[in-house]
């Protein structure tokens, strides 16, 4: 497999690029140069420490899309899975999952990608609502990986973008996995917007690093997790040149109401929605509420839920082991 740039001529606008995050460790990287990973790299053992051989920089890869620049990273062999991080001030694909690709790679080719707007990826023209228009540009990078369908595991507004590949490309979503997702769910109970939003917006409005911590605060229920390294680099990473704007701008595209009107949420048609999938909500999440999982495990056809206990929105990190095992169970069985 090749790591490295490519390129394809589609549509879309540009925007500068930022860098990543290691979420647990707070250690932030610069975008490298984009390289082959070694030729023996998929025969190498991986483990789930991430002390093997994969790392950021030999993971890493581009590929420009009509002038606008994506940022992923690839590694393992095998049936294909797509995992889409979520949107919190400086989220990016290895910051969600980086600890987890090592697993993954021993079962799948995984492909990681910044989102639009996020990390190392530029921001298009949005002329969509956000998830709709990040479900057509993913499509867009899975065709120039020669992917023609893939399994896929998203986590919050990366469970949003499946969900609407899934309603408005089916063809390309085998299976999902989703994690505290927006796009499915409603609350029922719970005020809107969360807890975890209302300090989202708060930060963005006064970005400040008390700001920061007040938000990332509300994503784990373990608050061991939330140390004074690991919010300095979240919030340096937030606070970098050009990532407020673009955050912003995500986040406006979510909400205007010009492009509201001719979008159809996906919670009002569930039931058109036939991709077998797998819901996972932690229980004491503050930005999802876990109240919000119902009504899409009522309305989906072929769906799951699973739920962890003493977890917060970040099942991938808090529940590392478990997350791993219960969706690699549910990707890979026999569903005949």
């Amino acid at each position: 497999m090749t790591i490295g740039t490519r390129a394809v001529s589609l549509s879309g606008t540009t925007a500068p690029e930022n860098d990543s995050v290691d979420l647990r460790s707070g250690d932030a990287r610069a975008p490298a140069e984009s390289g082959r990973r070694p030729s023996d790299a998929s025969d190498e053992r991986l483990d789930t420490t991430m002390s093997s051989a994969l790392t950021y920089e030999n993971t890493r890869a581009t590929a420009t899309i009509d002038g606008v620049e994506f940022l992923y990273h690839e590694a393992g062999s095998g049936p294909p899975l797509l995992l889409l991080h979520g949107s919190g001030p400086g989220v990016t694909a290895w910051s969600n999952f980086g600890e987890n690709l090592p697993f993954f790679a021993e079962h799948f080719r995984v492909v990681m990608p910044d989102l639009p707007g996020f990390g190392g990826t530029q921001l298009p023209e949005l002329k969509e609502v956000y998830t709709l228009s990040g479900a057509r540009w993913i499509a867009r990078l899975l065709d120039e990986l020669g992917i023609g369908s893939t399994v896929v595991i998203g986590n919050s507004m990366g469970g949003a973008i499946a969900a609407e590949m899934a309603a408005h490309l089916p063809e390309r979503v085998e299976r999902m996995a989703i994690m505290g997702s927006g796009g499915l769910s409603l609350s029922l109970f719970q005020t809107e917007p969360s807890e975890g939003f209302q300090r989202l917006f708060a930060f963005l409005q006064d970005p400040t690093r008390e700001r920061m911590v007040e938000w990332v605060t509300t994503m784990v229920h373990d608050q061991a997790l939330v140390t004074d390294e690991l919010v300095d680099r979240r919030f340096a990473n937030a606070t970098a040149d050009g990532v407020l704007d673009r955050t912003r701008a995500v986040f406006g595209a979510m909400f205007n109401p010009a492009l509201r009107e001719d979008y159809t949420p996906l919670w009002t048609h569930l039931e058109t929605i036939t991709t077998p999938t797998l819901m996972l909500w932690g229980r004491e999440d503050r930005m999802l509420p876990y109240d919000q999982a119902h009504l899409a495990n009522r309305w989906v056809p072929n769906i799951e839920l699973h739920t962890f206990s003493r977890c917060g929105h970040w099942i991938q990190i808090e529940k590392k082991r478990e997350f791993e095992r219960v969706t690699h169970e549910f990707l890979t069985r026999d569903l005949s």
